[in-house]
């Protein structure tokens, strides 16, 4: 009996770590167009920012230069794109998703597992979007 509890006390974590690190990402449910105004959540973050025509493009620029992100779907010339960036020690996945309307750019930062994201989506947006600024 003291052997099963140890080998489900062990084991159950270290499941879970590696169910979080190679569980798909379905593009049909992650990328997905932001929607409404400049907002924080427990889960995430929404940001609307005046940017100009080519705000995504330079966004994709700086996005694709981030540690442990890669683009999930979409393109500059589709107008929108998400990417997958990837926590530094356990590996879970956060979503966002940036779109170009007009010269604003809407982007939304969210996380995938659990219901907080301890202000890592707010941190990562606004961080892109202040290297953004001329």
């Amino acid at each position: 009996m003291k052997l099963f509890a140890v080998v489900f006390l062990v084991g159950l974590p270290v499941l879970a770590g590696v169910y979080v690190r190679v569980a798909p990402s379905d593009p049909a449910r992650w990328h997905v167009s932001p929607q409404g105004a400049t907002r924080d959540m427990a889960t995430g973050v929404v940001r609307v920012a005046e940017t100009g025509p080519d705000g995504l493009e330079r966004l994709d620029r700086i996005a694709r230069g981030a540690p442990r992100t890669h683009v999930l779907a979409g393109s500059v010339d589709e107008g929108m794109i998400t990417y997958v960036t990837r926590s530094r020690v356990f590996g879970f996945p956060d979503y966002t998703t940036a779109r170009q309307v007009g010269g604003s750019l809407h982007i939304h930062g969210r996380l995938r597992f659990g219901r907080a994201d301890f202000g890592v989506n707010r941190a990562r947006v606004d961080g892109w979007l202040s290297r953004l600024q001329p």
